[in-house]
């Protein structure tokens, strides 16, 4: 028999317009009895939900993280229950029996004997944090877009700017670009007083750049893309304020994260800390919340061979800003530590491995640094590297290490 850990628990089966919620009783002799209901997913009704979930004293609730639909519910029951939110394929009812009131009995039988794993569900104020901080990232996304569709303009008008200067969006590139705007069929403008001081020896090899044929129709195309890239800048900006406002009571944490190499910008820490928060006591250990930002490989194994071992697909957010920051760290010399470390296991597994690794050991630093409330300490990576001073190994370990160093080893005649 599985033991029986929530004696009154509710499961709730979401939907976009309404939830099903089924409470299971257990009584002293083990005996199961239920009760369902169906509410609304307006306001009112998940009033209702809470009210009935205290007339029948369950405050242990277990559903499914539908979309973006179980918000709501969580926002009203946060106060009242102590919310497990479950991955659907986790909860997943088996089919053919398969209905709303169903669904719902089933979360509440698995949940009731502690066999549902939680979703990691941070504060209120780091939920807002992490909400800004990705519409931040989609806005960057669109920027991006809109300088590749403008320096598609150039490339189909024959304006090869981009092969001359090395950023196309940079003071002295805009400026030619809005003065060929200005009068698409004027080609033969003076540059010199447009560039900076340091380009004046590309003067030359500016003007070829510029002798190109622009249409009407793309030069009225690139002003709408600037526009729109104008008014994407200003609406970062605006929102690039309140996210340091929210952020301030983080301001302690934020700057031990930035100790970390590869993090210079206080934007990315705010995204790691919005990620991943800064109670580090809600993951047992380092290796939780890397399997958790899906920098761990998968354990695959069926008959005694190991099968794919690649990463999962979690962290959609948090994986590609800590790999962009190991690519940054791992390019210079002033963290021997870190680049010593991938440069020995691109030698062995290749870079994507390599840089996994490395925003794996970057990550679990700043896991202890938050626990610990310590900044970054490099000395400690340094030591761990240093070989024992009286270090023995065995005949079998000395004839592997001669062999990968390309030595042949035979045995020797005896006397």
């Amino acid at each position: 028999m599985l033991k029986i850990v929530y004696r009154v628990c509710c499961g709730i089966d979401v939907h976009k317009t309404f939830v099903v919620a089924c409470i299971a009783a257990t009584n002293n002799e083990g005996v199961t009895t239920y009760r369902s209901h169906r509410f609304s997913t307006f306001t009112k009704g998940l009033k209702e939900l809470a009210e009935w979930l205290k007339a029948n004293s369950c405050s242990d609730v277990c559903m499914e993280s539908t979309g973006k639909y179980w918000i709501p519910i969580y926002n009203i029951l946060e106060r009242t229950c102590k919310i497990v939110l479950a991955h659907p394929k986790y909860v997943k009812a088996i089919r053919g029996k398969k209905t709303d009131k169903r669904d719902a009995k089933w979360i509440a039988d698995i949940f009731k004997h502690d066999l549902v794993a939680g979703s990691f569900i941070p504060t209120l104020v780091i939920r807002q944090l992490r909400d800004l901080m990705r519409y931040r990232y989609k806005l960057i996304c669109l920027m991006s877009s809109e300088k590749a569709r403008t320096q598609n303009c150039l490339t189909v008008s024959n304006i090869q700017i981009a092969n001359v200067v090395s950023d196309t969006f940079g003071k002295s590139a805009q400026a030619i670009i809005s003065k060929i705007l200005e009068n698409p069929l004027d080609t033969g403008f003076d540059i010199a007083p447009l560039i900076h001081c340091s380009m004046v020896k590309k003067i030359p090899q500016l003007e070829f750049a510029v002798d190109g044929l622009i249409t009407p129709e793309q030069a009225s195309k690139m002003k709408i893309i600037k526009q729109h890239f104008d008014s994407l800048m200003l609406c970062k900006l605006n929102l690039e304020s309140i996210i340091l406002g929210i952020a301030q009571p983080y301001l302690e944490q934020i700057g031990l994260v930035l100790s970390v190499p590869g993090i210079k910008d206080p934007f990315t820490a705010i995204a790691i800390i919005a990620e991943i928060g800064v109670d580090m006591s809600v993951f047992m250990t380092s290796k939780h919340l890397c399997s958790w930002a899906g920098l761990t490989p998968q354990n695959n194994e069926s008959a005694g061979k190991k099968k794919t071992t690649r990463i999962s697909r979690a962290g959609a957010y948090i994986k590609p800003l800590l790999v962009q920051c190991a690519n940054a760290v791992v390019t210079s010399n002033k963290h021997p530590e870190i680049r010593n470390r991938y440069l020995a296991l691109k030698k062995r597994r290749g870079h994507k491995k390599a840089i996994i690794a490395i925003a794996r050991m970057m990550l679990t630093a700043i896991y202890q640094i938050l626990k610990k409330n310590e900044p970054y300490n490099a000395d400690l990576y340094k030591k761990a590297d240093l070989l024992p001073q009286n270090r023995e190994v065995t005949v079998e370990q000395a004839i592997f290490i001669l062999q990968r160093q390309g030595f042949v080893v035979t045995k020797a005649d005896a006397v």
